[in-house]
C-alpha cells in the first residue's frame, strides 16, 4: 500500500525515516526502521497504524502490543519469522520421548507466558496442568482473548512477591515442568524471578527455557551467564540438550540467535547464587 509523500514525511520513527512492510488486506499495517538503523534488540520498534494513526511502539512495550489483536503475531511471527515456541516445544518433547515420559505427566508453570503463543504448544502435548504467569495484565487479557481454554488458570503476578493466597496455590499446583521462552536477559525476568519459578518446581521436574545468546558469553551483564554455570557446577540443573538457533529476525533482517536449553532439576537454586 503507497502513501503520499506529505503522509510519508510526517511518518517517522523514534530512529528515523521508517519503511513499509508488505500489506494484505485485513491485516495490520506495519512499517519497520530502514536498514540503515541500527538499534539493539532493547531498542528495536516499528510504526502501526491503529485507527487511522500510526503509532511507534517499542518491541518491549508488550503491554501496547498485547492490546492490538493480532499484532504480536503478525510482527514477531510473520515478519520477522519468530521460531522459539516451536523450538521449546520440540526439544522438550524430544527429551520426554527419549526417556519414556508421558506429556500427559507435566504439571506445567509457563513463566512470562505473554499472549499464550508458547503455551498452545504445551497445551498440544496434553498436560495434566498448564498454568501461566506473567506480570503484565494485557497478557493475561490477551491469552483469554485470543486463545481461550488454553492455561487451566492465569495469574497476573512478580513471582519474587506473591500473596501468601498465590503462593500457596502455586505450591499446592505440585508443578514438575517450568517452561520459559523469550523472556530472559533483558529487564523483563531477571535471576532473582527465574529462581523463584524454578523453586516452584518439584525435584526431577523439566526446566525448559532459552536466551539469547550473548547472555550465556563472558562478556553477559545480565547474571543469567554465571547463573547457569554455578547450577550446573553444583549440579541444581542438569543439562540434557541445548540448541543454538535462529530465534527470529531483526528489524533489519538480519538473524537473532538464541540458546534452547532443556534439563532436570536436582534441588532448589540457593538465594545466594542470584545476589
Amino acid at each position: 500500500m503507497r502513501m503520499e509523500r506529505s503522509e510519508m514525511a510526517n511518518q517517522e520513527s523514534r530512529a528515523g525515516n521508517v519503511r513499509e512492510t508488505s500489506h494484505t488486506p485485513g491485516k495490520i499495517e506495519i512499517r519497520l526502521p530502514r536498514p540503515s538503523d541500527r538499534l539493539d534488540q532493547d531498542a528495536e520498534h516499528c510504526s502501526v497504524r491503529v485507527s487511522g494513526e500510526w503509532q511507534d511502539i517499542r518491541f518491549h512495550d508488550y503491554d501496547r502490543i498485547y492490546r492490538i489483536p493480532g499484532l504480536y503475531e503478525q510482527l514477531f511471527h510473520d515478519i520477522l519469522q519468530c521460531s522459539s515456541p516451536d523450538v521449546i516445544g520440540k526439544l522438550l518433547k524430544e527429551q520426554l520421548q527419549e526417556r519414556g515420559f508421558e506429556p500427559q505427566s507435566l504439571r506445567v508453570l509457563d513463566l512470562g507466558a505473554g499472549n499464550g503463543l508458547v503455551g498452545e504448544q504445551l497445551h498440544r502435548l496434553g498436560p495434566d496442568l498448564l498454568v501461566g504467569v506473567d506480570i503484565i495484565p494485557e497478557a493475561r487479557e490477551a491469552a483469554l482473548r485470543d486463545r481461550p481454554g488454553t492455561y487451566d488458570s492465569y495469574h497476573v503476578a512478580d513471582v519474587t512477591e506473591l500473596s501468601p493466597a498465590l503462593k500457596a496455590e502455586l505450591t499446592a499446583a505440585r508443578f514438575n515442568t517450568l517452561c520459559c521462552v523469550a523472556a530472559l536477559g533483558y529487564a523483563d525476568i531477571p535471576p532473582a524471578a527465574f529462581r523463584a519459578a524454578f523453586n516452584l518446581i518439584s525435584d526431577n521436574g523439566w526446566i525448559a527455557f532459552n536466551i539469547k545468546d550473548r547472555f550465556l558469553s563472558e562478556d553477559d551483564t545480565s547474571g543469567f551467564a554465571a547463573l547457569i554455570r554455578r547450577l550446573r557446577e553444583a549440579n541444581v540443573l542438569e543439562l540434557l540438550t541445548s540448541e543454538r538457533y535462529q530465534h527470529r529476525r531483526n528489524v533489519n533482517g538480519e538473524p537473532l540467535y538464541y540458546v534452547a536449553l532443556v534439563g532436570r532439576k536436582h534441588r532448589d537454586i540457593p538465594e545466594e547464587f542470584v545476589r
